[in-house]
């Protein structure tokens, strides 16, 4: 994930079959599949045909990703993610995961707006 301090970063997509719905998205939007290895499974890197750039990511609702909705997820990044997860529940949203990390490393927060939408906040380390 990368991006200046208020844009998308990163998009992913939580699903129970990621080997299936990566299957989908290869032939639909003709993005090649990246394996990544997770510890017993792998999710996977979405990539671009001509560049093989990531776009995206295809993930099971394993591990960190358990409890996610299922749906496309961007993540937006902020300059201080616990100061960012505090003020969503001050302003009437919840946390769904996080802030997870540590210190000196990238951290990621699963938000809920108060009109039930869903994203991620994410700083980087």
């Amino acid at each position: 994930m990368t991006g200046k301090v208020g844009t998308i970063g990163w998009t992913d997509l939580t699903v129970d079959d990621a080997e299936e719905i990566r299957k989908f998205y290869t032939e639909v939007v003709g993005w090649k599949a990246d394996p990544v290895d997770m510890g017993g499974y792998n999710d996977f890197n979405m990539m671009t045909p001509a560049s093989g750039e990531a776009v995206a990511g295809v993930c099971h609702a394993k591990g960190a990703n358990t409890g996610l909705p299922t749906q496309w997820i961007m993540y937006v990044t902020v300059e201080d993610i616990e100061g960012s997860a505090e003020r969503c529940k001050k302003l009437g949203g919840k946390i769904l995961t996080g802030p997870t990390g540590s210190a000196g490393k990238d951290r990621t927060c699963v938000i809920q707006d108060p009109a039930g939408a869903v994203m991620a906040l994410y700083q980087p380390a």
